[in-house]
This record gives structure tokens, C-alpha cells and sequence, in this order.
């Protein structure tokens, strides 16, 4: 077993597709922690959607044994972080049970929104930043120009960097040299009490719950009773192991150790991410630093298409639940779509996952409502309410105002494109604060955006505007009153759940004009006349009309009379209208599914 001084604890940060898993490939290969024959790309991505996308979803530990170039053995434990903005919560988990961070920069993007936002946070938590330059094999790899960006935008020296190529194998060498010389050995190792870090978590069929963790003090046992200090909750440690990469029981997780434990707790809902773990014999004084609750940022409904596949849905997210703690959900029903969930996300692209997720794993055909926020109302007797689903909204009479999430937004655009980024800002109810110049080509705006303003396609555009070379990132800053309304839709005079949302003032009419005309193209005719409104309260603000089918009941007159044709078209007028008043829509699946997906 390592010494504490021979032991080191770091992840990888990067900008998506920096190319932190294909280091973390070369590390394990390096380290013989996995054999040649067993190597695969992309190694520590064990989801097939995280292999497809090529994007890192959860964190994945693992522990690597390596001797440095003057004999002595180390102990490095490396943890994969995701580079996406939705999962920067678990980013920050991961910086905190670390010492130091190897920073990835790409030699042909440069620095980007997420390099800066999760260097920050590595900077925050005080952990030694260790750049690398990666993909300098690369034709269009720009090593001087990246160098310089390191100093101008990071103010980190650039001959700290180590110029490499992942795929290459180029540096490899160099990189583990330097995690031994500059990165620290493990902190707060000092402390007597046992302090342990749970920083995630998964849920296994046999063993129940499974809790990643960092040993900062003390050392846990198989056997030893334990105690979450969040909440008090007790437990038994039922087995402790190491990642190398697959799950390998130990005896004992000593200090400033990297692993597992299994304990006799069987629901995820009761282990908190971030929680600090202590010994019920003797516990800790106080939790370790940087504890709070994850909370989803977007909500959404889930229904399944066939009805008879609502109980299938409610144990597909129930074990989703499981392997993911930012995941909620809580029973709804709809009265277009039936019985489903409103499920609470960190972000679009965590909602696109589980989505899909449900869809390969559990093999369900799903429909989503419109993405929403959480929105504050302030109700004229002084109550305050959280609303997230439009549905829920209290009568606007008894509403004094309304506030919604805003969010602090950084953009990393080329310089010829800011003039388009500024009027999408503006567009989408954005306030510019201030912009920096990074070099004669790559400009950062900071501005502040209403989160419901971001969540459809506001990073697709921002690809399109910039052909693909900006990013960004964002936090959440604080709520805003702001004038906002509930916009139904009517279909023959009912209102359709489905289709209502939550919007400013200035945009209703736009997007209540967008539905009618979508529902107008996509809804079948009926034998009489069918009228599709959007309104907000009583006030019709927008409208189209669906003609009816006509029969033609005039084809049987061969001749005669004229008044024989009127006489059958009065007839059919008559009926029409009696038709009419008591005529339902009847509003076929498909068409929900066509206007959700397009709009």
C-alpha cells in the first residue's frame, strides 16, 4: 500500500471533444492498467450512447499504478469528468476530491467556453492546474497561438504547458513526471476523524447502491458502521474496493484513497452527492467544504405513446432514478396525453439523454412536452409559489407578478460573427454586459439571458451564426420579474393542455400565430368547421380556421330544377351548424408528437 506521499489524486478538465477520454486511454496503457488485448477506445465510456456522441455522461474513476522515472512507485488515481455545460455539477464533485487538475487545451480550437468555466472552478477549489496542449500532430494545430491564449485569457505561464498528442501517444511520459512534481500529495490528510467524500453514485442489482468516494482522513472497512453527516442517516460498510478500471474489492480504503464502498443502504434518494461520510464511533466535526443539493434547472413531461405502457415507464424511470441523482420525476396526467411524469433535468442535453436512454434501455416509445423552468409567482395574498408546468399556473387575477431563472452566459465567438451573436441576444430578451477581446480573432461576450429563452435552439443557432467555432457556457444567476403570460391553445373552443406554455408578453403573438398555423397544416378535417385559437385569459390573439369536409350532396341531381340543388345545400348548411355546437376534435396522437417535435 502507497504511501501518502506517493499517492496523487487528479481529473482531466477540457472543452467537449478536447480529448480527455482518448488521454485517459493512453494513461491506462501506459500504467499496464489494462492490457493490450483489452484495450478498446474510449475505455472508461461504458454507455453506448456515450461512445456514439463521443461525450463523457458520468464521472469514472480509476486507479493507476506507476513508477517514476527514478524507481519509486505511485499511486495516481485518475477521475474522467463530462465536458458539457449540463454536467458541470458533477464536474465540480470531482475537482473537490482532487488535489490538482491536467488541464486539456486543443491545439487546433484553442481555448474555449467550457476551458475557461472549468478552469475557474479548478481555481476556486484551489487545485494545481497542470496545461497541456493536446492534438499538436494535428495539420492545423496552432501551438504558439494557443500558448499565448493560455497567458492572455487563463494567465497561466505557457512554458508550464506540455505539448502532446493523446492519439499519438506524443508526452504521455512527460504528463505523469509532472503529476508526481506538481501536483500536491493528498490534503487534510492530517485530520484524525474519518472524512470521506461522496462525489457520485450507481445503483446495482445485487450489491444496491454503490457510492464513489474520496478518503481525505481516516480510512474505511468492510464492517464499519457509518454515518452520512447531511442527514444523519446510518449505514454499514458491506465492502470497499478501487477502480482498476473494473471494480476490485480491497481491504481497506486508506487516506487520501480513491474507490468505492458498498453499503446496506438500497435507495440512491438516500445518499446525497457531496455528502461527507464520517465513522458513527467518531465522528467528524464538520462536513467536509462545498455541499448543496443538486437542483434541475428544466422540466419536462414524459408520456408514453401507447397508453398500456404507462407501468412499463414508471419502472423504466424509477431505475433510471437509480443511476442518476439529478434525474427527478413525480406522477402527471394530461388530458391529451394521458398518465406520465414530470421529470426535472440539469440541462436539454441531460433531458436529450435520459430520453433517449428510456428509449434504448427500457425499449419505450416516449413523448415530451415543451422543455420549461421553474418560475416563481407571487400570488396578490402574499403566497409564493414554484410553478413548472404551465398547467399549474393560478388564475391571473390572483397573480400580483411572476419571476423566471436568469443566467449568467459566456460566449466565445470569432471576431466577424459578434455582430449576429449581439441581435440573437437581444432577440431572445438578452442583455449584453460586457465583451473581451482575446486575439485579433476570437472575441468573449458576458451577457444575461432568461434560462426558458435558451432551452430550444439557441446553441444551434449560435453553431450556425459562427459556423461552428463558438461555444459557451453558463450558471445560474438569480430570478427576475418579468411579464409573463399563459398562452392556451384552443381547438374548437377547448383548451389543449398539451400546448400551453408559459411566455413574455412581447413574444405571445408571434408563437401563438407559429402553433395555429402548425396545428392548421396537421390536424385532420372534420365534417364541420373547426376553429384553432391561441389566447391568453379570455383575449384571442391569434386564429385559424380548419374548413370542413363536404360531401357533395348535389352529385345525384342530374339535371331539374335549381331549386332542387339548393334545397339539398340548405339541408346540408342546417346540419352543419347543428353539427357544430355539438361537435368534439378529436385530436390523434401523431399530431401532439408532430407539433412537439417541430416547434
Amino acid at each position: 500500500m502507497p504511501t501518502i506521499n506517493h499517492i496523487r489524486n487528479f481529473c482531466i478538465i477540457a472543452h467537449i471533444d478536447h480529448g480527455k477520454t482518448t488521454l485517459s486511454d493512453r494513461l491506462l496503457e501506459a500504467t499496464n492498467t489494462v492490457q493490450k488485448r483489452d484495450m478498446k477506445e474510449q475505455l472508461l465510456d461504458s454507455m453506448d450512447l456515450e461512445r456514439e456522441r463521443g461525450i463523457t455522461i458520468k464521472s469514472h474513476p480509476v486507479t493507476l499504478n506507476y513508477t517514476s522515472k527514478s524507481g519509486e512507485h505511485y499511486q495516481f488515481n485518475l477521475i474522467d469528468t463530462p465536458g458539457h455545460v449540463d454536467f458541470s455539477y458533477e464536474v465540480s464533485r470531482s475537482l473537490a476530491a482532487c488535489e490538482g487538475a491536467v488541464l486539456l487545451v486543443d491545439a487546433a480550437q484553442g481555448i474555449e467556453a467550457q476551458t475557461v468555466a472549468n478552469a475557474n472552478l479548478a481555481h476556486n477549489q484551489k487545485l494545481e492546474i497542470l496545461p497541456v496542449i493536446n492534438k499538436i500532430d494535428l495539420p492545423s494545430a496552432d501551438v504558439a497561438h494557443v500558448s499565448k491564449q493560455l497567458e492572455d485569457i487563463l494567465a497561466i505561464p505557457s512554458e508550464d504547458a506540455i505539448l502532446a498528442s493523446a492519439k499519438s501517444g506524443i508526452g504521455i511520459e512527460d504528463i505523469m513526471e509532472s503529476i508526481i512534481s506538481r501536483i500536491p500529495k493528498p490534503r487534510w490528510s492530517e485530520i484524525k476523524e474519518t472524512r470521506v467524500l461522496i462525489f457520485d453514485c450507481v445503483y446495482d442489482a445485487f450489491k444496491g447502491v454503490i457510492c464513489y468516494v474520496r478518503v481525505f482522513s481516516g480510512s474505511l472497512k468492510k464492517g464499519v458502521p457509518i454515518l452520512m453527516m447531511s442527514d444523519n442517516v446510518r449505514a454499514e460498510v458491506k465492502e470497499v474496493g478501487v477502480f482498476s478500471p473494473g471494480m476490485d474489492a480491497k481491504d481497506e480504503l486508506p487516506t487520501g484513497g480513491v474507490g468505492y464502498i458498498v453499503t446496506n443502504i438500497k435507495d440512491v434518494a438516500d445518499i446525497k452527492i457531496g455528502d461527507t461520510i464520517t465513522q458513527l464511533s467518531n465522528p467528524a466535526a464538520e462536513m467536509l467544504p462545498g455541499y448543496q443539493e443538486v437542483q434541475p434547472m428544466v422540466f419536462a413531461g414524459i408520456y408514453p405513446l401507447d397508453t398500456s405502457d404507462y407501468e412499463k415507464l414508471k419502472t423504466a424511470v424509477g431505475k433510471l432514478r437509480l443511476n442518476d441523482a439529478a434525474f427527478i420525476y413525480q406522477p402527471e396526467s394530461s388530458t391529451a396525453l394521458g398518465f406520465g411524469f414530470r421529470c426535472g433535468f440539469l440541462g436539454l442535453l441531460h433531458m436529450e439523454i435520459v430520453i433517449e436512454r428510456l428509449r434504448r434501455e427500457y425499449d419505450l416509445d416516449i413523448i415530451s412536452t415543451y422543455p420549461s423552468v421553474v418560475y416563481i409567482v407571487q400570488t396578490t395574498d402574499g403566497e409564493k409559489i414554484h410553478v413548472d408546468n404551465p398547467v399549474h399556473l393560478p388564475d391571473p387575477s390572483t397573480i400580483e407578478s411572476i419571476s423566471e431563472p436568469f443566467i449568467k452566459v459566456v460566449i466565445h465567438l470569432p471576431t466577424e460573427s459578434i455582430g449576429d451573436i449581439l441581435h440573437l441576444i437581444m432577440e431572445r430578451r438578452g442583455i449584453c454586459d460586457h465583451t473581451e477581446t482575446l486575439d485579433e480573432t476570437r472575441l468573449m461576450v458576458h451577457c444575461n439571458l432568461p434560462l426558458n429563452e435558451i432551452l430550444i435552439d439557441f446553441n444551434d443557432k449560435l453553431k450556425s451564426i459562427t459556423k461552428g467555432y463558438g461555444s459557451m457556457d453558463y450558471e445560474f444567476d438569480q430570478y427576475q420579474k418579468s411579464d409573463l403570460v399563459k398562452l392556451d391553445i384552443l381547438v374548437n373552443s377547448e383548451s389543449v393542455d398539451a400546448f400551453s406554455s408559459i411566455v413574455h408578453r412581447k413574444k405571445a403573438d408571434s408563437k401563438g400565430r407559429a402553433l395555429c398555423d402548425k396545428l392548421k397544416e396537421i390536424l385532420p378535417k372534420q365534417m364541420f368547421k373547426i376553429a384553432i385559437q391561441a389566447a391568453i385569459g379570455g383575449t384571442v390573439i391569434a386564429r385559424e380556421t380548419i374548413s370542413a369536409m363536404r360531401k357533395d350532396v348535389t352529385a345525384k341531381c342530374y339535371g331539374g330544377d335549381i331549386s332542387r340543388k339548393r334545397k339539398l345545400l340548405d339541408k346540408q348548411k342546417a346540419g352543419k351548424k347543428r353539427m357544430k355546437q355539438i361537435g368534439k376534435v378529436s385530436i390523434p396522437q401523431d399530431a401532439f408528437i408532430k407539433v412537439l417535435k417541430t416547434t
